[in-house]
Protein backbone atom coordinates (compact mmCIF):
# COMPACT_ATOMS: atom_id res chain seq x y z
CA UNK A 1 0.00 0.00 0.00
CA UNK A 2 1.45 3.35 -1.02
CA UNK A 3 1.95 5.97 1.66
CA UNK A 4 -0.73 8.65 1.40
CA UNK A 5 0.47 12.23 1.82
CA UNK A 6 -0.98 14.48 4.49
CA UNK A 7 -2.69 16.77 1.97
CA UNK A 8 -4.40 13.86 0.20
CA UNK A 9 -5.29 12.28 3.53
CA UNK A 10 -6.90 15.51 4.68
CA UNK A 11 -8.90 15.83 1.45
CA UNK A 12 -10.16 12.22 1.58
CA UNK A 13 -10.86 12.09 5.33
CA UNK A 14 -14.15 13.99 5.33
CA UNK A 15 -17.85 13.53 5.98
CA UNK A 16 -19.01 10.07 6.96
CA UNK A 17 -15.52 8.61 6.60
CA UNK A 18 -14.24 11.08 9.20
CA UNK A 19 -17.24 10.21 11.36
CA UNK A 20 -16.33 6.50 11.25
CA UNK A 21 -12.69 7.23 12.06
CA UNK A 22 -13.65 9.58 14.93
CA UNK A 23 -16.04 6.94 16.34
CA UNK A 24 -13.28 4.32 16.32
CA UNK A 25 -10.76 6.67 17.93
CA UNK A 26 -13.18 7.69 20.67
CA UNK A 27 -14.38 4.15 21.38
CA UNK A 28 -10.82 2.92 21.83
CA UNK A 29 -8.07 2.64 19.30
CA UNK A 30 -6.85 -0.68 20.74
CA UNK A 31 -10.06 -2.65 20.20
CA UNK A 32 -11.49 -4.14 17.03
CA UNK A 33 -14.72 -3.12 15.32
CA UNK A 34 -17.10 -5.12 13.16
CA UNK A 35 -19.00 -3.74 10.18
CA UNK A 36 -22.40 -4.17 11.87
CA UNK A 37 -21.19 -2.46 15.05
CA UNK A 38 -20.11 0.61 13.07
CA UNK A 39 -23.36 0.54 11.07
CA UNK A 40 -25.52 0.50 14.19
CA UNK A 41 -23.43 3.01 16.14
CA UNK A 42 -23.48 5.59 13.36
CA UNK A 43 -27.00 4.89 12.09
CA UNK A 44 -26.07 3.82 8.56
CA UNK A 45 -28.94 2.27 6.58
CA UNK A 46 -26.98 -0.81 5.54
CA UNK A 47 -23.76 -2.63 6.42
CA UNK A 48 -22.40 -1.94 2.93
CA UNK A 49 -22.23 1.81 3.70
CA UNK A 50 -20.21 1.09 6.86
CA UNK A 51 -18.01 -1.36 4.92
CA UNK A 52 -17.35 1.25 2.23
CA UNK A 53 -16.08 3.78 4.79
CA UNK A 54 -14.07 1.16 6.71
CA UNK A 55 -12.39 0.01 3.49
CA UNK A 56 -11.70 3.62 2.50
CA UNK A 57 -9.97 4.14 5.87
CA UNK A 58 -8.02 0.90 5.37
CA UNK A 59 -6.87 2.05 1.92
CA UNK A 60 -5.69 5.31 3.51
CA UNK A 61 -3.57 3.26 5.93
CA UNK A 62 -5.54 4.33 8.99
CA UNK A 63 -7.11 0.94 9.70
CA UNK A 64 -5.97 -2.65 9.46
CA UNK A 65 -8.14 -5.72 9.01
CA UNK A 66 -7.92 -8.83 11.15
CA UNK A 67 -8.28 -12.36 9.69
CA UNK A 68 -11.78 -12.49 11.23
CA UNK A 69 -12.85 -9.42 9.23
CA UNK A 70 -12.79 -6.88 12.02
CA UNK A 71 -11.05 -3.52 11.79
CA UNK A 72 -8.42 -1.98 14.07
CA UNK A 73 -7.05 1.55 14.16
CA UNK A 74 -3.58 1.19 12.61
CA UNK A 75 -2.44 4.77 13.14
CA UNK A 76 -3.74 8.05 14.44
CA UNK A 77 -3.35 11.17 12.36
CA UNK A 78 -3.78 14.84 13.17
CA UNK A 79 -5.28 16.31 10.02
CA UNK A 80 -8.20 18.65 9.55
CA UNK A 81 -10.58 18.69 12.48
CA UNK A 82 -8.51 16.14 14.43
CA UNK A 83 -5.70 18.68 14.77
CA UNK A 84 -7.67 20.55 17.44
CA UNK A 85 -8.05 17.56 19.78
CA UNK A 86 -5.63 15.91 22.16
CA UNK A 87 -5.75 12.56 23.89
CA UNK A 88 -5.12 11.79 27.54
CA UNK A 89 -5.55 8.10 28.16
CA UNK A 90 -8.69 7.13 26.30
CA UNK A 91 -10.28 10.58 26.54
CA UNK A 92 -10.20 13.10 23.70
CA UNK A 93 -10.91 16.74 24.22
CA UNK A 94 -10.25 20.05 22.48
CA UNK A 95 -6.83 21.52 23.14
CA UNK A 96 -8.49 24.87 23.93
CA UNK A 97 -10.25 23.22 26.88
CA UNK A 98 -6.90 22.71 28.62
CA UNK A 99 -5.99 26.37 28.08
CA UNK A 100 -9.44 27.54 29.20
CA UNK A 101 -9.18 25.61 32.46
CA UNK A 102 -5.65 26.94 33.04
CA UNK A 103 -6.55 30.61 32.43
CA UNK A 104 -9.77 30.32 34.44
CA UNK A 105 -7.83 28.78 37.34
CA UNK A 106 -5.29 31.59 37.22
CA UNK A 107 -8.10 34.15 37.20
CA UNK A 108 -9.79 32.50 40.20
CA UNK A 109 -6.48 32.42 42.11
CA UNK A 110 -5.85 36.07 41.25
CA UNK A 111 -9.27 37.12 42.51
CA UNK A 112 -8.99 34.96 45.64
CA UNK A 113 -5.44 35.83 46.74
CA UNK A 114 -4.72 39.30 45.38
CA UNK A 115 -6.32 42.31 47.07
CA UNK A 116 -8.94 43.67 44.69
CA UNK A 117 -8.82 47.43 44.27
CA UNK A 118 -10.02 49.79 41.58
CA UNK A 119 -6.47 50.48 40.42
CA UNK A 120 -5.82 50.55 36.69
CA UNK A 121 -3.41 47.58 36.69
CA UNK A 122 -5.90 45.46 38.67
CA UNK A 123 -8.78 46.30 36.34
CA UNK A 124 -6.66 45.62 33.24
CA UNK A 125 -5.54 42.26 34.63
CA UNK A 126 -9.16 41.29 35.27
CA UNK A 127 -10.28 42.45 31.80
CA UNK A 128 -7.50 40.55 30.03
CA UNK A 129 -8.02 37.38 32.08
CA UNK A 130 -11.81 37.45 31.67
CA UNK A 131 -11.47 38.07 27.92
CA UNK A 132 -8.96 35.27 27.44
CA UNK A 133 -11.02 32.89 29.53
CA UNK A 134 -14.25 33.67 27.65
CA UNK A 135 -12.60 33.30 24.24
CA UNK A 136 -10.97 29.98 25.15
CA UNK A 137 -14.18 28.54 26.64
CA UNK A 138 -16.08 29.63 23.53
CA UNK A 139 -13.54 27.93 21.24
CA UNK A 140 -13.48 24.73 23.32
CA UNK A 141 -17.28 24.44 23.32
CA UNK A 142 -17.41 25.21 19.61
CA UNK A 143 -14.93 22.41 18.90
CA UNK A 144 -16.98 20.00 20.99
CA UNK A 145 -20.17 20.96 19.13
CA UNK A 146 -18.51 20.53 15.74
CA UNK A 147 -17.15 17.06 16.56
CA UNK A 148 -18.39 14.47 14.04
CA UNK A 149 -20.37 12.60 16.72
Amino acid sequence: MAEVGEAELESRLRGRTLQVYWYMLKAGSSRSFGVREVQRALGFKSPSVALHHLEKLRELGLLSKTPTGEYLVAREVKVGFLRFFMRVGRFRFPRCLLYAVFITSLLAAYVAFYPQTLSLHNLMALVFALSASAILWFEALKALREAPL
